[in-house]
């Protein structure tokens, strides 16, 4: 149920782990896929099967300019800042304000582009937001994150009510910890990794691959029925 059919679906932060891993999954299932990055991003280890565009998230002109015209079935919106680890009475506000702009912010503004170019073609289609477990669950040091996160959450689901009259199916999944170097000067401490992983009732890090094949599911036919849902993929932690 998850053959594309040469829909094209276009993947923000494709450069990214997550991004990428989705862009050739997409690719593998049959999609027509842009792989969409910030113009200083790194494309090396894109698919090359995928057509690479640019533009700045922070910047509705780009994003505008960017998806005019395009002919869309799909959105993934991967792109994402985690900004910095740090607890509420430290919360550097600059900080706060580029996390809510990227991930919050320019979320929205792929989905009010890419949406009318959906709804100008007549044919339907689907969003995946990609969100965090932290917008369901608490965790340390973590509030600018969690509230970019929580928003874009928001934005999922009144999303999905407003376009489902056009046919537009728009869901979210909210990942656990995917382990890359990034990430390990946090999660990978012995004091975070350990009670965290003891926590999960699965008991490991997610993979890309882990993330990337519910984002398919979302967007392909056998999810026809699923809109405005959050998807934990976070191997049980948010069930406790």
């Amino acid at each position: 149920m998850n053959s594309f059919n040469g829909r094209t679906i276009l993947v923000t932060g494709a450069a990214g782990g997550i991004g990428g891993t989705t862009v050739r999954h997409l690719l593998d299932a049959g999609a027509t896929v842009i792989a969409a990055d910030h113009p200083s991003a790194d494309f090396a280890r894109v698919d090359p099967r995928a057509t690479v565009l640019t533009f700045d998230l922070e910047s509705e002109h780009s994003v505008r300019q960017a998806l005019t015209g395009i002919d869309l079935y799909g959105v993934v919106n991967c792109a994402g800042w985690g900004g910095v680890v740090a607890p509420t009475l430290d919360a550097d506000i600059d900080v706060f304000d580029r996390v809510v702009r990227i991930n919050t912010r320019g979320a929205l503004l792929v989905i009010k582009h890419a949406a009318q170019e959906m709804i100008r073609l007549g044919r339907g289609g689907s969003i995946v937001n990609v969100s965090s477990q932290a917008s369901l669950v608490a965790l340390t040091g973590h509030v600018s994150y969690a509230a970019s996160k929580s928003a874009l959450d928001s934005i999922t689901r009144v999303s999905a009510l407003e376009l489902g009259e056009h046919g537009i199916r728009v869901n979210g999944v909210n990942p656990t910890v995917v382990m890359t170097p990034m990430s390990a000067s946090y999660w990978g401490r012995a004091d975070i990794e350990g009670p965290f992983l003891e926590a999960m009732p699965l008991g490991r890090w997610a993979t890309e691959d882990d993330i990337a094949a519910p984002i398919t599911f979302l967007l392909g036919d056998g999810a026809a029925m699923i809109t405005g849902v959050s998807l934990p993929v976070d191997g049980g932690y948010t069930s406790r």
